[in-house]
């Protein structure tokens, strides 16, 4: 259930909106610019603050063993070239990919190539970022050289594939394994939380808030929550038990980022 965001192949992954740069805010100053209201509506991007230290191990395309190759045809072609937009809006997932392997970077390596040149056949992961049960991230789409993971060198996110017509501008999380009848790890909800947090601070988003989401391929607009799962945007079962623990994990990432 993971599709580009418009009708033609690919099709919705072109363009970009120039990038707005802007200095990081303090975390208290940032909750108090935000506002405290759980209610309230952002509407548009807001700009990329700097990017602060990771608070967590997170592996790299290299460090997790992804053969770029799979990105490229025959004939050295790029199969899904990257575009990026501001980021609006975190969404969570579970992968359901159904692997029994205990090398959480083999699953990953294998989610990556059914995705990029298997049934799914986008040239690429579809998600943004996955986290492994003992709390590892994993950088996900390849965003070039010059920014960090998943962002180009101004903040703006590449575009994923992980919801259906909602993806520019929206960064797709992945927890591995099925947690349609489980609860996620301690170690990968602890994560979560933490990337959550950097994520939204980094971007200026109330984690207690809801955005007014605008596709600026589509064109299409929707309220959504801030912080959700692929179930907020479509008739899914993702991500499975933490749907229901949204709420919660909301909570704990504004705690952290209130300091």
């Amino acid at each position: 259930m993971r599709h580009s965001d418009s009708t033609g192949p690919r099709s919705g992954r072109q363009g970009a909106f120039p990038a707005s740069p802007a200095s990081p805010l303090p975390r208290r100053a940032l909750l108090t610019a935000l506002g405290a209201a759980a209610s309230a509506v952002v509407i548009g991007p807001s700009p990329a603050a700097a990017a602060p230290a990771a608070p967590y191990t997170l592996l790299t395309r290299r460090d997790w063993g992804a053969d770029e190759t799979l990105r490229f045809a025959a004939d050295g072609r790029e199969l899904w070239p990257p575009e990026y937009h501001p980021v609006q809006t975190l969404t969570v997932h579970h992968t359901a990919d159904g692997s029994t392997d205990p090398d959480p970077a083999a699953r990953v390596r294998a989610i990556y190539r059914e995705e990029a040149v298997g049934a799914d056949d986008y040239g690429d992961i579809g998600y943004n970022y996955l986290i492994d049960e003992n709390g590892r991230v994993y950088e996900g789409r390849w965003s070039g050289t010059d920014g960090t993971p998943a962002h180009d060198a101004g903040g703006r996110l590449v575009t994923g594939a992980h919801v259906q017509g909602y993806n520019s501008g929206n960064v797709g999380i992945a927890l591995l394994g099925t947690l349609t009848d489980r609860p996620a790890s301690a170690a990968a909800r602890a994560t979560l939380v933490r990337l959550l947090a950097e994520l939204a601070e980094r971007h200026r988003i109330d984690p207690l808030g809801k955005v007014a989401y605008r596709n600026p391929v589509s064109g299409v607009s929707r309220v959504a929550p801030a912080i959700g799962g692929h179930r907020h945007w479509a008739n899914t079962d993702c991500p499975g038990s933490l749907y229901t623990a949204m709420p919660s994990v909301r909570e704990e990432v504004a705690a952290l980022m209130a300091g």
